[in-house]
């Protein structure tokens, strides 16, 4: 181990200057990076008074038990759950981490001759800095809020995706984040760029994670016309503390689909916004989620609509068992002159015990005065007369259940424009079943 490498031992300034000389970082990158860490600093840690924390409470987590990776450098070893995970979807390139060192990576040579950028983050930093410098930090600012203050001063992997203008990719990129090590703490950065007319999509896999803790940050930046599809597939360990922030921002008459299945984890922490900046674009956030035992989901959306005839469609469905608790917060702006909106929002939640809860919140706060907004939200429990009729039909009753919880998630998984990540999440639909 290294002089700089034992320095990366706490959460400190000392280990975020360290974290960039090992990773050999440009001094814009450095610099960038003890700017978030004093936003850090600054921000109080969230006392549970405040609204978007008022439901959920860090009882046990405490940042300092945890020592950030450094993903430095690259290795050799794939684990079987990772390659598992990339052999259950078809795709044009491929890229895993594991303990945020790049592991594995393959990009279809004729996307390349074409200009797409498919890499890690930090190789994106060293070989297109231009780019990078253009991009990062353009979406989810460093002062967000006090988690990404923290994942900006040390992020530690990263993925880099750039789509020329015109070229459409036609099978998915994926990429497989692994957390291996126990008592880490992970901070994952994506950045997805498209230039006008340009299509691609992009599958994301956050697993393992035992007893650590994970923070990222995605930025996807939709250039005119083009259409980008994002699916964040968090399915970490029971142990796993998580948290996330998320903005989307979306060109003139682009269309944009962000999906979110969130299975794992002790407690996740996610904050998404769609900002919907160019006229006539279109947003999509569908989620699925399905905690069980004492699992903490908390889901926190905004639809901001600040162009005129745009048009933002949200639908999160979720099952719950045993003890488990969701939230879902949600929220549809319309700025002034955002005239001929048309935004909806649904949260659907399904109970499957007496013990399990699920608080959704919606809202709306419209300042222009020729929109169409709607929003809802549901929480029950499975009909009886559901399940008896299946019976009466000669089904017992755990496979009645199941057929009743995948229809219930049907509506979402029907949208959701990869075969291979349908297929993963009506496996991981029937493995919290029991099945």
């Amino acid at each position: 181990m290294t002089t700089q490498t034992k320095v990366i031992e706490n959460i400190s300034q000392a280990s975020v200057e360290a974290l960039s000389f090992v990773r050999q970082e440009p001094d814009w990158m450095l610099d960038l990076r003890l700017k978030a860490w004093r936003f850090f600093e600054e921000m109080s840690w969230p006392t549970g008074a405040e609204e978007t924390w008022r439901r959920t409470k860090l009882t046990g987590f405490k940042m300092e038990d945890y020592t950030p990776l450094v993903g430095a450098g690259a290795i050799g070893r794939l684990p079987d759950a990772a390659a598992k995970s990339l052999a259950e979807v078809e795709s044009a390139g491929e890229l895993a981490f594991v303990d945020g060192a790049r592991a594995h990576y393959r990009l279809d040579p004729q996307l390349a001759a074409q200009g797409v950028i498919f890499t890690d983050l930090g190789t994106a930093v060293r070989e297109h800095a231009d780019l990078v410098q253009k991009v990062f930090g353009a979406a989810v600012s460093e002062g967000e809020n006090k988690f990404s203050a923290l994942h900006y001063a040390l992020w530690n992997s990263g993925t880099f995706v750039y789509v020329p203008r015109n070229i459409v990719v036609e099978q998915p990129l994926q990429v497989v984040i692994d957390q291996e090590e126990g008592k880490k703490a992970g901070f994952h950065h994506t950045v997805v760029a498209t230039e006008p007319n340009a299509v691609v999509t992009l599958v994301e896999d956050f697993i393992g994670g035992e007893n650590g803790a994970l923070n990222s940050v995605v930025e996807l930046l939709s250039g005119a016309s083009s259409q980008l599809h994002y699916l964040h597939l968090q399915n970490l360990a029971d142990s796993a503390w998580n948290f996330t922030t998320q903005r989307m921002k979306l060109g003139r008459d682009s269309l944009l689909r962000h999906f979110m299945g969130s299975w794992g984890s002790r407690l996740s922490k996610a904050w998404l916004n769609m900002d919907l900046d160019g006229q006539g674009s279109h947003g999509e956030l569908l989620g699925l989620y399905f905690p069980g035992g004492r699992q903490h989901l908390d889901h926190h959306t905004n639809q901001l609509h600040r162009a005129p005839n745009a048009t933002s469609d949200l639908l999160y469905k979720g099952a719950l068992k045993d003890r488990s608790r969701s939230v879902y917060q949600g929220y549809i702006k319309v700025y002034p002159g955002a005239q001929k909106t048309n935004a909806y929002q649904a949260n659907r939640n399904l109970m499957l015990s007496k013990t399990a809860r699920a608080d959704s919140i919606p809202g709306l706060e419209i300042e222009a005065d020729d929109v169409r907004c709607t929003h809802g939200a549901t929480a029950g429990q499975v009909p009886a007369e559901y399940v008896f009729y299946l019976m009466s039909r000669g089904i017992d009753r755990t496979n009645a259940e199941r057929m009743i919880v995948q229809g219930f998630f049907e509506e979402v998984l029907n949208r959701i424009p990869v075969a291979g990540v349908r297929n993963k999440l009506e496996t991981e639909i029937a493995r919290k079943l029991g099945l």
